[in-house]
């Protein structure tokens, strides 16, 4: 079986935005995450996600960190989120970045207005037709609070510049529908780390991944694995890093709290978080060592 092909390669990053002691943005810090995500496997990096804080950086830094990551990366893709609730806010923060030199956007579903499928559908197009990069749609419903349907998917997949989705339902009956009903080309990535193994066998082309921070290497060994044939070798890495995923997302806690509190386990600080977000607890943090050492990840 051959790796599907892909603008972004099979393994996506959703980067952490990394903080100074005073809670200041630390964009020099931002490169070198860039860089080490590379080194270690990511294909492409998503900036300004979910677990980039993007509801606390303003228009300002979320330029400032496209710009640099960009920098950094060279080759690599990078993807901005430029996507909101508003869709005019969405059109500007979009032909900024284009403007910048990134490579593609990611829109997620707009957030706490929770918009019906039409209404969906004409924010993602308003948004790819203000500007020629490749667009990604993101569907997360336990964060947006609505559930982009398969046919609003399938329609936007015929906007020639939407060229994928990031799937974050969970929901792998919609995920196989998504794909019966969308051309072979549209990119489909899972959105959970948790899901990506399941999802390779439904025609994904790879992850966009927070593990990835800690266990690149891996999650592509994982891949190309199941790529090749050898279905075991997925398997066991799969099981392997799911109580580190489950670790890095706890009931109690929200992403990146504890992605951050792994990453300084590594020696790789990263910073703190900002309000409303919180620090990993202790208990969390003894979850996290515990899952991590059983999986040589420390």
């Amino acid at each position: 079986m051959s790796i599907p092909a892909s603008l972004f390669g099979p393994l996506v990053t959703a980067m952490v935005s990394p903080f100074a002691p005073d809670g200041a943005l630390d964009l020099a810090r931002a490169q070198q995450i860039a860089a080490r995500l590379i080194e270690n496997g990511s294909t492409g990096l998503v900036v300004s996600g979910t677990t980039g804080e993007s509801p606390t950086l303003s228009h300002g830094e979320k330029l400032d960190l496209f710009r640099m990551v960009k920098e950094a990366a060279g080759d690599i893709p990078v993807i901005a989120n430029t996507g909101s609730y508003d869709t005019r806010a969405s059109i500007e923060l979009s032909r900024e970045a284009e403007k910048l030199g990134v490579d593609a956007l990611l829109m997620v579903v707009p957030y706490y207005n929770r918009p019906s499928q039409e209404g969906l559908y004409q924010h993602f197009k308003s948004i790819a037709e203000s500007v020629e990069l490749p667009c990604v749609l993101y569907n997360l419903p336990g964060r947006t609070a609505r559930n982009m349907e398969v046919q609003t998917t399938a329609r936007l997949s015929e906007i020639p510049n939407i060229v994928g989705t990031k799937e974050a339902s969970g929901d792998l009956t919609q995920i196989a529908r998504t794909r019966a009903a969308t051309p072979d080309g549209f990119l489909i990535y899972s959105g959970n780390d948790a899901d990506t193994l399941p999802m390779l066998t439904l025609g994904a082309c790879g992850v966009v991944s927070v593990i990835s921070h800690l266990a690149g290497p891996l999650m592509r060994q994982m891949m190309e694995a199941f790529w090749n044939g050898d279905v075991k070798t997925a398997r066991d890495i799969h099981l392997n890093l799911l109580p580190v995923v489950d670790a890095l997302f706890p009931a109690t806690s929200s992403n990146p709290a504890p992605l951050k509190a792994a990453l300084q386990m590594q020696g790789f600080d990263c910073g703190g978080l900002r309000l409303p977000l919180v620090e990993a607890s202790e208990a969390e943090r003894a979850a996290l060592d515990k899952a991590m050492r059983a999986a040589d990840l420390l």
